[in-house]
């Protein structure tokens, strides 16, 4: 079986007259097979450019055809241009080509009109869309694999057609990107209209609606000082999401939603974000407690010989990664067999603190929950996680007013490539 493949600026003529020869051998050749890219001219340039190099071919007028080896693996065999593939096919199959000039140029303007009419469908379908864009951030992260699915579960987003999904990942390589861009698209997803990945952090974040951040930052390797182990991590939460709520700032919605997930300084991220991106409302950003959640639900669900969805309303109060309480009081438990008793403003919390408290959502927002008893043992746990992120807020803040007093750069470049 022999399979070509013919490519060409769609306005070209001789892209015209090998189209016809091709579609000739085609209909004469049982075993002949063709298949045709009609390239845009303003990018026909780059596009031949890429190809051959990727291939390792010499090549620079349309239109390019080679043969496809499938019967051997590999990459394909350059014929070369219009006089090679009419060679081609008058020695090995005693077919040639009669089409006239005049022919070959009416069928070059209307492969041109044609092509541009497409290209112009294809804008328009686009921006009649109007997709809801998702960015995540920290893309490789394994998490990441289990949450994409679970994003675009049917219902979910009641109304809204199509979806736009954004990873980037700050310390990943374009290659692992762009392989997790594969296998999404692999999943086929219903709402799913495209999948792009972003190495250029200048523009991260455009027309975002959601962004979820996994980022989650390692400890200085060798380090034996838990302190400056810490200040370190500190150092590297800080700067990087300085920038992020920058680019928040300048490059999101302002109605764009926040959520802030991981397993180290949780809140101070979204504290950090929140600070950087003054237009967008507070509200919008939530810092999630749900592992956390999980874990003391998986304890108790041992326990009491119940299912972990069997217990609710447990709530996390302070640091979600550093100092915090779990409270029980409002816990419930389903399906368990014996009576089970739970222990008997703003809680007093210093205003300006992302801090972790029993909150309720509603019509897409959040509000604290008032009907929650603190006592004065939980006042002194509180007040003890809210000097913690006191304290981090403070060393986040004396990084950034030294980096600041540094020479300035691109803020973009903070971010660890």
């Amino acid at each position: 079986m022999a399979k070509f493949v013919l490519a060409g600026k769609a306005d070209c003529p001789y892209y015209a007259k090998a189209e016809l020869l091709a579609d000739v051998l085609q209909r004469n050749l049982p075993d002949f097979h063709i298949h045709k890219i009609c390239v845009h001219p303003k990018v026909w340039e780059k596009w031949l450019e890429d190809t051959c190099a990727s291939n390792d071919w010499k090549h620079s007028s349309s239109p390019i055809i080679w043969r496809e080896l499938i019967d051997r693996g590999g990459k394909g065999m350059l014929l070369g241009g219009f006089s090679d593939f009419l060679e081609h096919a008058q020695g090995y199959y005693g077919i040639t080509s009669d089409m006239n000039t005049d022919l070959m140029l009416k069928i070059a303007e209307e492969n041109g009109q044609t092509k541009e009419l497409c290209m112009e469908e294809e804008i328009h379908r686009h921006m009649s869309l109007k997709p809801l864009h998702i960015w995540i951030s920290s893309a490789l992260n394994p998490v990441c694999y289990s949450l994409i699915p679970q994003l675009f579960t049917p219902g979910l987003y009641p109304g809204l057609p199509t979806f736009s999904l954004h990873l980037m990942d700050a310390d990943g390589s374009e290659e692992m990107l762009q392989g997790l861009k594969m296998e999404t698209e692999d999943l086929a997803l219903h709402q799913l209209h495209e999948v792009t990945v972003h190495s250029d952090h200048a523009q991260a974040f455009q027309e975002a609606h959601f962004i979820i951040f996994l980022d989650d930052l390692q400890p200085m390797c060798g380090s034996n000082d838990e302190k400056d182990d810490k200040d370190h991590m500190i150092s590297q939460v800080a700067e990087r999401f300085h920038c992020y709520g920058q680019l928040i700032e300048a490059n999101a919605r302002k109605d764009v939603r926040v959520i802030v997930a991981g397993d180290s300084f949780v809140n101070l991220k979204c504290s950090l974000l929140i600070e950087n991106a003054p237009s967008v409302d507070p509200h919008n950003f939530v810092a999630m407690t749900t592992q956390l959640e999980y874990e003391v639900k998986t304890q108790l669900a041992q326990k009491l010989s119940v299912k972990t969805a069997d217990i609710t309303n447990v709530i996390v109060w302070g640091n979600i990664s550093g100092c915090f309480h779990i409270d029980l009081q409002r816990a419930k438990v389903f399906r368990y067999d014996g009576a089970i008793w739970g222990p008997d403003g703003q809680f007093g919390i210093p205003a300006g603190l992302v801090f972790s408290m029993p909150v309720s959502f509603s019509g897409g927002c959040w509000s604290v929950r008032t009907d929650v008893t603190v006592t004065d043992e939980l006042k002194q746990k509180l007040n003890a996680c809210a000097d913690e992120l006191k304290m981090e807020r403070d060393i986040a803040a004396r990084i950034l007013k030294m980096h600041d007093a540094s020479p300035k750069a691109d803020f973009s470049d903070s971010l660890p490539q």
